[in-house]
């Protein structure tokens, strides 16, 4: 009898005709007959990815490309509009990155946003100069011309804006459409050449019109018209795959999350039986996560699963080990040599050549990505890998967005207790205790952990938050009272969240008596810990985990 959802899987299996040439490494678009981008690029803002998110949310395909790349380059990629995100600097400052004025006679549509804008202007003729009034947040915008960007919204708005420079006069051609109190020029258009920029950003939630800014762009500007969903990334990477594959053995790092659930379906879908997954419990999973994966998993999929217990492995290597930065490129380090072990091992597959990663967008941003943002923490299957990686990685998920690859799964028949769990880092519980990685702190932080699980799902509010870490403060100590006695005890931290994509978080608004019974039921079960706290930072200025 076929596993549940393998004649699911098994449907899509059929040989796909009309694949096309695969690109350089690193290039997302690797099929034909995959859409033209809409290319951001990336003048450092951690946020350009939203922007892309945004545009693949019109059904337009987009792509991030750093703002060094020469105007040849960008035409090298076929786009059909470009888009300049925002970024840190200031377009007057020396070492400031610039826009080669070339770009703008192209015919290829380009829209600025916030940096993006300013440097927009400066480049075709226009002034840029500090107003003496600087806007951060929330701020009032005057639509006085609407033109076709801002064509329909209301005369006065709330946008988010985050400058300190403005555009004190437009280029010549371009009609000013809105200002603010600290913008002379807010937003300019020249529809003619299809050109136009706005000093806010309408990628960001608080800009509440700000998706109908882009759509005005990108289809009454720019002239496009949808033609990408997430449905037409199966059959382009399940070729893709299959080309780079051959038949070739691939080993899957399944971790048990959606990530690499997703991964693994989508290999297994281009080479069915060539796949081994191989899961690895490195002990640092929650309370029930390995038998979870062993059971539910395979039982879905049908796929070959291999389990790895490495857990003396890891904690050995992790002993002492405080810095979190260490931890993560300890933990890469570990899966890889692993893997490499597990190759050796699986007598089945012979001459194994490719590994297989969950990895997703946020992951390689915040990474560094290569696309000249911050390297704001070394995801361990990014940034952690180590120089001598002894098999070719297989990324089908790489250019993608969490909730891009929840639909995907869903559309490969995964049960949906798998699409819909809670996001868990790869390095596992080791950067939930802040601290060094031991068996005690350890056993301390999954019956917490598992607490607030229960808790959540007895609530029904499993579906309202994005993730909820349990953090433990294991070098931290408080000092409470229980039956009377004084203790001195660990606190740990509750850090529920929500979010659309992982690249901006808020905290969650559990109810009270939610956080009430969490948190008597850890200071009660748990006799090392006598403090619970809420973290109510969003991201940013934090991230989502502590470390």
């Amino acid at each position: 009898m076929a596993a549940p959802g393998a004649d699911r899987l098994a449907a899509r299996w059929a040989p796909r005709p009309g694949a096309g040439t695969l690109r350089p490494a690193g290039y997302p678009r690797t099929m034909e007959n995959t859409p033209r981008p809409v290319l951001v690029v990336d003048f450092g803002a951690q946020y350009a990815q939203l922007i892309a998110r945004r545009v693949r949310e019109l059904q337009l395909y987009s792509e991030i490309v750093p703002h060094s790349a020469s105007v040849s380059e960008l035409l090298a990629r076929d786009p059909v509009a470009i888009i300049l995100s925002g970024g840190p600097a200031s377009v007057y400052a020396a070492d400031a990155p610039g826009v080669d004025p070339a770009l703008f006679g192209t015919d290829v549509p380009v829209f600025g946003i916030c940096y993006g804008f300013q440097a927009m202007a400066r480049a075709l003729g226009g002034t840029v100069a500090q107003t003496g009034r600087r806007e951060f947040g929330g701020t009032p915008l005057l639509v006085d011309a609407p033109g076709a960007v801002l064509a329909d919204l209301p005369a006065e708005q709330s946008v988010w804006m985050s400058h300190n420079d403005a555009v004190t006069a437009a280029p010549d051609g371009f009609a000013v459409t809105a200002r603010s109190a600290g913008a002379p020029v807010a937003a300019f258009e020249d529809t003619a050449r299809r050109l136009a920029g706005v000093q806010f950003h309408p990628e960001v939630a608080h800009t509440p019109h700000g998706q109908d800014v882009l759509r005005r762009f990108l289809y009454d500007v720019a002239g496009l018209t949808p033609n990408w969903t997430t449905g037409s990334v199966i059959d382009d990477q399940v070729a893709a795959i299959r080309a780079q594959v051959g038949d070739a053995a691939v080993l899957c790092a399944l971790s048990g999350g959606v990530d690499s659930a997703v991964a693994a379906a989508l290999v297994h879908e281009a080479v069915g039986d060539q796949l081994t997954c191989v899961f690895v419990d490195h002990g640092l999973l929650r309370a029930g996560e390995a038998e979870q994966v062993e059971r539910d998993y395979v039982a879905a999929t049908g796929i070959k699963l291999k389990v790895v217990d490495a857990a003396e492995t890891f904690l050995s290597q992790l002993a002492g080990v405080t810095d979190p930065e260490q931890k993560r490129k300890i933990i890469g380090r570990e899966f890889i040599r692993t893997f490499e072990a597990a190759a050796r091992e699986v007598a089945a597959v012979e001459g194994v050549q490719f590994l297989v990663q969950g990895t997703l967008y946020p992951d390689v941003v915040e990474s560094g990505g290569g696309t000249g943002t911050a390297n704001i923490k070394s995801h361990h299957n990014v940034g952690g890998l180590p120089d001598d990686l002894a098999f070719t990685l297989v990324e089908p998920l790489r250019t993608l967005f969490k909730d891009e690859v929840r639909a995907i799964g869903a559309e490969l028949g995964l049960p949906t207790e798998m699409v819909q769990r809670h996001p868990f880092p790869g390095p596992g519980l080791a950067i939930r205790i802040i601290g060094a990685v031991t068996p005690e702190r350890l056993t301390m932080l999954r019956a917490a952990d598992l607490i607030a699980r229960e808790e959540l799902t007895a609530a029904g509010l499993d579906g309202a938050i994005w993730q909820f870490p349990v953090v433990l403060l294991a070098d931290v100590r408080s000092v409470g009272v229980q039956g009377d006695g004084r203790t001195y005890g660990h606190p740990v931290v509750l850090r529920p969240v929500v979010s659309e994509d992982a690249m901006t978080a808020d905290w969650a608004k559990l109810p009270y008596d939610v956080l009430a019974r969490i948190s008597t039921r850890i200071t009660n079960e748990v006799p090392e810990v006598n403090r619970v706290t809420l973290d109510i930072t969003s991201k940013p200025p934090g991230t989502i985990e502590w470390e």
